[in-house]
């Protein structure tokens, strides 16, 4: 049964250490990840801190955009500024 003795050779003692850790690695693992599925899915049926959605833009913040990506040049910005203020835009037709 035992060809060298009662004991482990050198191998063994390796492959016992080497299974340990293997074993205590996977169930730290498993522990976490099943903390952080709970964690989440507790996270999702709790209210949400910050704004679900962006804040619509204004119509004078994407003018204001666009002039800073240089799709319109100055003089178009404070023209199409001015009738924003002045409320003389095209107005959908009403029925």
């Amino acid at each position: 049964m035992f060809w060298y003795g009662h004991d482990l050779s050198g191998w063994g003692w390796f492959a016992m250490s080497a299974s340990m850790i293997l074993f205590w690695t996977l169930v730290i693992t498993l522990g976490v990840l099943l903390f952080r599925a709970l964690a989440r899915q507790e996270g999702t049926d709790a209210p949400k801190t910050g704004p679900s959605s962006p804040a619509p833009t204004t119509a004078e913040q994407l003018l204001g955009e666009r002039f800073a990506r240089g799709e319109i040049d100055e003089d178009e910005y404070h023209r199409r500024l001015t009738v924003l203020h002045a409320g003389r835009g095209p107005s959908p037709s009403k029925n």
